[in-house]
C-alpha cells in the first residue's frame, strides 16, 4: 500500500512537534513493505524541515501535485508559465491582495506586505535565504501555485479575473490557495500511482483540512485526524486520535499496516 501524509496538523503541530509514535510508525509501515510519502500543499521549497525529512519518506507530492519526488528524484515539476505568471501578480497586486509565490526552490514574499503578521514571521524565520523578494525579482520567479492574504482586497473580482488559470482553496475570509487548474493533492496521488504501477484503491491517506478534500476523496482508505476540519471528517472512512496522542500510530495499527 502506498501512504500519504499532509503535514501541517497532521505530521506536526503548529510548533512543528512530531511525536514519537508518529516517525516509528512510519517506519514500522516501511519495514512492513508499504510505500509513505508526504503530500502537502506546501510547495518544495518550504518542506526542508531536517527533522521531518529525517524520517526517510519514500517520496513528496508537493504544491498541491504540482511537484512529486520519489526516492530523491524529481519525476514532475509543473511551473507556471512566465507570461501567466507576471498575469497572475499584476492581477494580483491590481485587486490588493498580498501573495506568496511558492516554487521549488524558493519562496517568493515583500516582506513590507507581511510586517507584523505572525505567519510572515514564521515564514521569514524557517526559510532563511530561501525566501527572495517578489519586486525584486520581477518576472524570474519559479513558481508552483501561490498562496495570497486577501485582508481589505476585492478577492472575487481577482478570483473571477484568473479562473482560467487557477482553482482556489479558500481557508478562511483571509487566506486562500491559488493552484493550476487541474491540480491538487488528488491528483498527485494518481500520478504517483501511475509512474509507480500501482492503482489508487490500493493507497491509504490521512489529513485534517479542507487543501486535503481531493486526496481523501481519491485514497483507498481516508483517515481524518482528531482535530479536523468537519467537512473532512465527514468524507472520511475513519477518524483517529489527535496528532499528540498518538493518532497516526493508532489509524495505521486499525488497518494493520503496523
Amino acid at each position: 500500500m502506498i501512504i500519504f501524509f499532509d503535514i501541517d496538523g497532521t505530521l506536526w503541530d503548529y510548533k512543528n512537534y512530531i511525536p514519537q509514535s508518529t516517525k516509528d510508525a512510519i517506519k514500522r509501515a516501511q519495514q512492513n513493505g508499504h510505500k509513505c510519502f508526504i503530500n502537502t500543499g506546501r510547495a518544495r521549497s518550504f518542506v526542508h524541515n531536517k527533522q521531518l525529512l529525517e524520517i526517510g519518506f519514500d517520496g513528496i507530492v508537493s504544491a498541491c501535485g504540482c511537484m512529486i519526488e520519489y526516492e530523491g528524484k524529481t519525476l514532475f515539476n509543473r511551473i507556471i508559465d512566465a507570461d501567466e505568471a507576471i498575469r497572475t501578480l499584476e492581477s494580483v497586486r491590481r485587486h490588493r491582495l498580498k501573495p506568496i509565490l511558492e516554487g521549488p526552490e524558493y519562496l517568493y514574499m515583500d516582506i513590507s506586505d507581511f510586517k507584523g503578521d505572525m505567519y510572515g514571521d514564521k515564514i521569514i524565520a524557517e526559510m532563511g535565504d530561501k525566501l527572495l523578494g517578489i519586486s525584486d525579482n520581477w518576472g524570474n520567479w519559479q513558481m508552483n501555485k501561490l498562496s495570497c492574504d486577501c485582508k481589505g482586497s476585492d478577492r472575487d473580482a481577482c478570483f473571477e479575473e484568473l479562473s482560467d488559470i487557477y482553482d482556489y482553496m479558500i481557508h478562511n475570509e483571509f487566506v486562500v490557495e491559488m493552484v493550476p487548474k487541474g491540480f491538487n493533492k488528488g491528483t498527485g496521488i494518481r500520478e504517483v500511482c501511475k509512474l509507480l504501477g500501482a492503482e489508487p484503491s490500493d493507497t491509504m491517506a490521512i489529513g485534517d483540512s479542507i487543501n486535503d478534500r481531493e486526496m481523501l476523496e481519491t485514497a483507498g482508505i481516508s483517515i481524518a485526524m482528531g482535530r479536523c476540519a468537519d467537512e473532512i471528517r465527514d468524507i472520511c472512512d475513519y477518524t483517529t486520535d489527535l496528532l499528540e496522542n498518538d493518532g497516526i500510530w493508532k489509524a495505521l495499527e486499525k488497518y494493520e499496516i503496523i
